[in-house]
C-alpha cells in the first residue's frame, strides 16, 4: 500500500537501461543500488519503484538523527525496513559501514546515497563519493553495484518543504558494476560516479 502511494503521489516511472529487474533466470539478485540524492522522496521512490519481490529484499540506507522519531521512525522501520546509520558522531563501534554489512551478509540489498548529502541543485553533477562505495564492493565482489539516476525529486518536495508540487518523477536504473582486479578506491569511486552521470545524460530518451 506505501508503495502504491509513493508511486502515485509522485508519479515515478521505473526505467531500467542496460539492465532488467531480475536475471534472465529469475533469479532475485542482490544489488546496492546507489543513487543522487536530493530529496527526502529519493530512498522511497526507489524502493517503491522496485518490483514488489525484490522490495522485501531491498532497505534503504538512512540517517538515524533524521529518521529515528515520530512518523518518520515509523516510516523507516516498519514499512522500509531501513538501515539506520550514525552520520554525526561516528565511532569505531557504530561506524556506518557495520549495520550495512550486516544487512548484506543476511541476503538483502541496499539503497544508498554515496554523496552522504542532499544537493540543493538536483540539476548539478553529483558530488565526490565518499569512500564507503568502495569497500563495500572490495567486502561483496559478487553483488551487484547498481546507479540510479533520480529525476524531479527535489522539484516536487523540495527541501525544507512539506508540500508535494504536481510533477512526474522517474527512476533510471544502469547496468550494473563491480570493482576491478586492479582498481584502487579513487578509481573505483570516480567510474562510479560517471555512470552515474551518464545515466542521468540518457533521461528523456526513449527505450
Amino acid at each position: 500500500m506505501f508503495a502504491t502511494a509513493i508511486r502515485l503521489i509522485t508519479g515515478v516511472h521505473a526505467r531500467w537501461v542496460g539492465i532488467d529487474p531480475v536475471d534472465a533466470d529469475g533469479h532475485l539478485p542482490q544489488r546496492v543500488y546507489f543513487a543522487n540524492h536530493a530529496s527526502n522522496l529519493d530512498a522511497p521512490v526507489i524502493w517503491s519503484s522496485l518490483p514488489r519481490p525484490l522490495r522485501k529484499k531491498t532497505r534503504p540506507i538512512a540517517a538515524a538523527d533524521y529518521w529515528s522519531t515520530g512518523i518518520k521512525r515509523v516510516i523507516a522501520i516498519r514499512i522500509l525496513n531501513a538501515v539506520l546509520i550514525e552520520r554525526k558522531k561516528v565511532t569505531k563501534s557504530n561506524h556506518p559501514l557495520i549495520p550495512m554489512q550486516a544487512a548484506l551478509d543476511a541476503g538483502d540489498s541496499l539503497i544508498i546515497f554515496p554523496e552522504g548529502t542532499r544537493l540543493a541543485d538536483e540539476d548539478a553533477e553529483p558530488g565526490d563519493f565518499k569512500p564507503g562505495l568502495f569497500h563495500l564492493a572490495r567486502k561483496y565482489p559478487n553483488v551487484q553495484f547498481v546507479p540510479v539516476y533520480l529525476e524531479n525529486l527535489s522539484r516536487i518536495l523540495p527541501k525544507g518543504e512539506f508540500i508535494l508540487v504536481p510533477l512526474l518523477a522517474a527512476a533510471h536504473f544502469g547496468p550494473a558494476i563491480f570493482l576491478r582486479g586492479d582498481e584502487d578506491k579513487n578509481a573505483f569511486l570516480a567510474r562510479a560516479r560517471d555512470a552515474l552521470i551518464a545515466l542521468g545524460d540518457t533521461t528523456g530518451e526513449t527505450v
